[in-house]
């Protein structure tokens, strides 16, 4: 609830569920015991805890969409993996001070880290991986969210036993054009379609797939 309306604090969340309305009074109901609301300390603890599962949570809801409303059941059971870098919104820690052990600002992200995009440029933050159904409803399978720093070849290998079986195809760029990653991923009975580098024109497996792909973002 707090993500879809963008409440970014327990105040704002419990403001919104005092409001007067019967999907509000719905939601009260779940969200208390005999009528009482947790402690604000205690709302901060579990949304605190909230980051180490939601991994496992994303992947287990989009199991089950899955299961429930069968994308892949009128086209091919593809999925699609990418990531994005976020800017953290503190202060950059300089890599000078980071060696030293010293925090310049209360407000620095110490966890986040600096790298470099072809597209963003220089970015201190993070970096969101992402993995959803290729069909006619979007479904996130699997996500992750690493420092800035952590390469997404690296990081797929983690979202792989959050898939749903039925998949069998997974859409990458060159960062998944991976030995590794073919080949845990072959033992699940997945397929990595993923750019793969060297002169024109390609001949690897994925040289149709790609082709159909770029039709049709062309016809969008």
């Amino acid at each position: 609830m707090m993500m879809v309306r963008h409440l970014h604090t327990v105040h704002a969340l419990l403001g919104v569920l005092a409001q007067p309305t019967p999907a509000r009074q719905t939601r009260r109901t779940l969200l208390t015991v005999d009528g009482r609301f947790p402690t604000r300390r205690t709302w901060e603890r579990r949304l605190h805890a909230i980051p180490a599962t939601l991994p496992a949570q994303i992947g287990c809801l989009g199991r089950a969409l899955v299961a429930a409303i069968q994308p892949w059941a009128t086209g091919g059971r593809a999925a699609a993996s990418d990531s994005t870098l976020l800017r953290a919104r503190g202060g950059v820690w300089p890599k000078k001070e980071r060696e030293a052990g010293l925090v310049p600002h209360t407000s620095s992200a110490t966890e986040a880290h600096g790298t470099k995009s072809g597209w963003h440029g220089w970015v201190y933050g993070w970096k969101l991986h992402l993995v959803t159904t290729v069909a006619g409803v979007w479904i996130p399978l699997a996500a992750d969210l690493t420092a800035a720093n952590v390469a997404a070849n690296v990081q797929a290998l983690t979202r792989l036993p959050e898939l749903p079986t039925e998949g069998r195809y997974v859409l990458g760029d060159q960062h998944d054009n991976d030995p590794a990653i073919d080949a845990v991923w072959a033992q699940a009975g997945q397929m990595v379609v993923a750019t793969r580098r060297g002169p024109y024109p390609h001949t690897d497996d994925g040289v149709e797939v790609r082709r159909i792909l770029h039709e049709l973002r062309a016809r969008d």
